[in-house]
């Protein structure tokens, strides 16, 4: 395996001493993989000090699997809010209305894994009920970013031959957006119920749980013919852990504590171009 240390804070004394740390064989040296990203090849396990050391430095340190690359994936699927966007879309529509605090407490609640999705999802969106369905297209004009590296990230799977997915236990009415923003090959999402242009506070059809975002996972994988060793899944919330459990890699992205535990890697430093870091 590859230790991978990334981030704007790293300096040639780090590599310096995070090489001393790893006790890296003599001759083997950092090489540079892109502007904050750096690799040391050939690591026998991985070393609690050389994670303190980053930790502590505020640089996102990964041990690599060395079948985990770009060249060797051929399925990347990610979450939506707060992974491939900024925002979490459902409170962003509740702060326009004054709702946020009350929306925004229990999508917390839900990351963290403290209620099942699909009720959380049920008790966010009856409190919409009413709402203009303009206020949708006012988050997407004024409200929604993508993260940064987004599209480097996307683009690089683009010219690895990887297809690209989001599943998003948010709405349709923003993944298609940002499927077409990223020129991602597919998404799915929930569907809210929208009766004479507001809406009704419920979800139309079955919720994309968990559960449905690792079998939308697992579904497309098959259509593609790929392996579970060609998959790689990023997310951050706990809704996010069963599509990451199907993957060969599961990268928590500015995670909750309960997904960094569970994950293979964790980025929380760099933006979504250090996924280009950890598999190149």
């Amino acid at each position: 395996m590859r230790l991978v240390v990334q981030g704007s804070a790293i300096s040639f004394s780090h590599l310096a001493h995070l090489h001393q740390l790893s006790g890296a064989q003599q001759g083997l040296q950092f090489t540079q993989l892109a502007e904050h990203a750096y690799s040391l090849p050939r690591q026998t396990e991985a070393q609690q000090n050389v994670i303190d050391f980053c930790r502590e430095q505020q640089i996102d340190c990964a041990y690599v699997d060395d079948k985990h690359t770009l060249k060797r994936f051929g399925l990347a699927v990610m979450d939506m809010d707060s992974t491939l966007i900024s925002i979490e879309c459902i409170d962003e529509i509740a702060d326009m209305y004054g709702l946020k605090p009350q929306v925004a407490a229990i999508t917390e609640s839900a990351m963290r894994g403290e209620i099942e999705f699909a009720e959380s999802l049920r008790r966010r969106v009856a409190l919409l009920e009413g709402l203009e369905d303009s206020a949708l297209q006012r988050v997407i004009d004024e409200r929604l970013q993508l993260n940064p590296g987004a599209q480097t990230w996307i683009d690089a799977c683009r010219e690895n031959g990887i297809r690209t997915m989001l599943v998003s236990g948010g709405f349709d009415f923003f993944a298609d957006k940002v499927k077409a923003m990223l020129g991602l090959d597919y998404a799915q999402a929930n569907s809210l119920e929208i009766v004479n242009g507001k809406l009704t506070g419920k979800v139309l059809g079955h919720i994309v749980d968990a559960q449905a975002k690792a079998d939308f996972l697992i579904a497309t994988r098959d259509k593609l013919g790929l392996s579970a060793d060609q998959v790689v899944a990023i997310g951050d919330g706990a809704n996010d852990l069963k599509m990451m459990s199907v993957a060969t890699a599961g990268v928590a992205y500015h995670a909750k504590p309960i997904v960094q535990q569970q994950a293979t890697y964790a980025l929380n430093h760099v933006g979504l171009e250090g996924l280009v870091g950890l598999f190149s």
